[in-house]
């Protein structure tokens, strides 16, 4: 039983069987219900539509707590393959949590999927309260959760009101693994981030944007909305961005026009060096013909002096080597220097020791480390 509606899986068939499918994953502790308008925008657009319910979601917040995020990956997985089943080509994508499951999948299935789609993607979180999470789960099997981070009045319940802190704990482990993974991503993205967000923070998805080796991304920054977009002020704008998103990696257009972008950059690039070299050929030399005159004879080969010694690294090396030799004549000897034993070459050899380490440190300070003082 759960209080949440709308929270149980569903599917919707574009026309035509819709060949082209989305994979739609929602974020920890809430539900299909969460993604609702954003889905059923797509599916208007044509595209099947898959939302799974991630393990222990949708129905009491103890259920979360007794599941990890291997239940919840195996989950996606297997909503997956479902719908790569009836689809030609599959789009993933993820909203908070939801976008760190998407990530998951692409680094492992990203040759079966065509582009992610990702929305306020959580991949970490740097709050001190994440790092007394081993102790306090131990404690406490849950803690109120806040206030639905949506902007718009009147959004509906979608998730649990209380968080449960075995499961938190166990995401912690999830942020871990697909922030170090995020290198192994290089299909299309479409990311999208609210400046406002009070759940996530952007810099979540500046990470993901700096890591990953996809060649085509593009960005959109929702400037109303707080963190659930798709129930929030902008939701049309998500769709819009969404579908024109999909439509572009479809045919191509998407790949080509980052391409013609990296093109233009390659030629402004060459351009700006071509125009500090001198190839008139009108003028008496030429840049070609300065690096001509270059050759052997103007190597000047270096002569460096010899390394001088100093008073104080004779007497240092003399006491480093005194102490020892007179250690080893009163040992086979037994000499002593009246009656002192063996502490003469003791105190030598430690004085040796202390004159080069200050001799040392002398000589780093000599050394200019650029600082303005």
């Amino acid at each position: 039983m759960s209080d949440i509606a709308n929270s149980e899986s569903f599917y919707l068939s574009g026309p035509s069987g819709g060949k082209t499918g989305i994979l739609m994953l929602h974020g920890f502790t809430g539900s299909p219900a969460s993604v609702l308008p954003w889905a059923q925008g797509l599916h208007e657009a044509g595209f099947t539509v898959s939302v799974p319910r991630i393990a222990g979601h949708g129905t009491q917040w103890q259920d979360l707590n007794r599941s990890t995020w291997q239940d919840w990956y195996d989950s996606v997985e297997s909503a997956f393959l479902t719908l790569k089943a009836n689809c030609d080509r599959v789009f993933v994508a993820g909203f908070s949590v939801g976008g760190a499951l998407a990530l998951k999948l692409a680094q492992i299935r990203g040759s079966e999927i065509e582009g992610l789609l990702l929305l306020n993607p959580s991949i970490y979180d740097d709050r001190r309260f994440f790092k007394a999470l081993p102790l306090l789960k131990r404690i406490l099997p849950s803690v109120k959760g806040g206030a639905s981070d949506v902007a718009k009045p009147g959004a509906p319940i979608h998730g649990y009101g209380r968080i449960p802190l075995k499961a938190l704990d166990s995401l912690r482990s999830l942020w871990s693994v697909v922030e170090h993974d995020l290198y192994l991503i290089d299909l299309p993205v479409l990311i999208g981030y609210s400046i406002n967000d009070h759940v996530v923070s952007p810099s979540c998805s500046h990470t993901v944007i700096d890591n990953i080796s996809s060649p085509s991304i593009r960005e959109i920054i929702f400037e109303r909305s707080f963190h659930n977009v798709s129930l929030d002020y902008e939701v049309e704008d998500l769709i819009a961005e969404s579908v024109e998103y999909i439509q572009d990696v479809l045919s191509g257009e998407f790949e080509s026009a980052n391409q013609d972008d990296e093109n233009e950059l390659i030629d402004a690039e060459f351009e700006s060096i071509v125009s500090q070299l001198s190839l008139d050929e009108s003028a008496p030399t030429t840049y070609l013909d300065e690096l001509d005159r270059f050759d052997d004879e103007h190597f000047v080969h270096p002569n460096p002096a010899l390394p001088t010694v100093d008073q104080s690294a004779r007497i240092a090396l003399a006491c480093l080597i005194g102490g020892p030799a007179y250690l080893l004549l009163e040992y086979t000897t037994g000499f002593e220097f009246f009656g002192t034993g063996p502490w003469p070459g003791v105190l030598l050899f430690i004085g040796g020791v202390v004159a080069s380490i200050i001799r040392l440190a002398r000589n780093d300070d000599d050394y200019d480390d650029g600082a303005e003082v």
